[in-house]
């Protein structure tokens, strides 16, 4: 499950929209499992609650550790309608039962 963080632009409104979900748990793969591997130029679609399908193209990939999060990077305003996808990564510390980097994924829309 990913959860769009509701401080954020809605998908398709002007701003970025903020997408967290899990890299994996206990049980196995989470839903952005693979976030890190997506490739510059790939192609994801959003589908909102109103049934709307939007299409947005990976601009950049990157991780980044936790103590050093982008905040004005990732949530800071922007001319167009952006998403920002976010999980953990990056090497995980047993003792803090956490992982010590979180990725970040920024794409931008391309079709309503």
């Amino acid at each position: 499950v990913a959860g769009w963080f509701s401080g954020s632009a809605a998908p398709g409104e002007p701003g970025p929209s903020v997408i967290a979900g899990h890299v994996d748990s206990r049980s196995g793969p989470g839903v952005f499992f693979s976030l890190g591997e997506l490739d510059i130029g790939a192609e994801i679609e959003v589908r909102r609650s109103d049934g709307v399908v939007l299409r947005f193209r990976v601009a950049e990939v990157y991780a980044v550790g936790k103590d050093e999060f982008p905040t004005e990077r990732v949530y800071g305003p922007v001319p167009g309608s952006e998403l920002r996808l976010i999980t953990c990564g990056g090497e995980f510390d047993r003792s803090a039962r956490r992982y010590l980097n979180n990725v970040v994924v920024t794409a931008v829309l391309v079709a309503p």
